[in-house]
């Protein structure tokens, strides 16, 4: 029988690194489902080849493409790097002077501006990393690199096989096409730019 008390053992989904799973976007989940298909039925990839290649259940991406389910930003990540476009690409235009803001296992990253040059895409974001966590992403597509300048805390970030340190003042850079990480080193929280260069087939 129901007694209308909450559920304190109700499970929490959770990722592969056992941290709860976070939606990468407060709103316009559904644009992004629209913008995603269009852009596998332009590339002619089934549903389910495009879950297989990305790493993520097909029930995700269906949910995904069908809005009944907000992403995370691993999936987003995993997903729009097997489609050759920039993460912003399938992003909801927000609201006048509302710029979208994207939410990971540790970071969050407002989309500060886009730059479309003939041979290159840079998204430019403002990220705060709280200490605790680690995220760790999955690969962009090939040729992407993210260059990130610190403005307070110290940020461990980079190849999982190799992360870099850098503190106030300092900029670190790498080649993202493979997994990465991102973290708070030490108890202080994060402030820093970061620029994502995709460049144009």
């Amino acid at each position: 029988m129901d007694s209308g008390a909450p559920d304190h053992h109700r499970a929490v989904p959770v990722d592969r690194t056992g941290l709860p799973r976070r939606p990468a976007l407060d709103t316009g989940a559904g644009e992004v489902g629209v913008r995603l298909r269009r852009l596998r039925q332009e590339r002619g990839i089934s549903l389910s080849e495009l879950a297989r290649r990305a790493g993520v259940g097909k029930a995700t991406l269906s949910g995904l493409e069908n809005s009944t389910r907000n992403p995370t930003l691993e999936t987003l990540q995993a997903v729009t790097a097997e489609l050759g476009v920039p993460l912003a690409a399938v992003l909801a235009q927000p609201p006048e002077g509302e710029p979208a803001v994207l939410r990971g296992a540790a970071v969050e990253a407002t989309l500060l501006e886009i730059f479309d040059d003939s041979t290159v895409t840079t998204e430019l974001y403002r990220m705060r990393v709280p200490p605790g966590p680690m995220q760790t992403s999955p690969a962009h597509q090939a040729g992407v690199t993210e260059h990130i300048t610190v403005f307070a805390g110290v940020l461990q970030a980079g190849p999982v096989a190799a992360p870099l340190l850098a503190g106030p003042g300092e900029h670190i850079h790498w080649q993202s096409d493979v997994p990465h990480i991102y973290r708070a080193y030490g108890d202080e929280e994060v402030v820093a730019s970061l620029l994502i260069r995709y460049p144009r087939g």
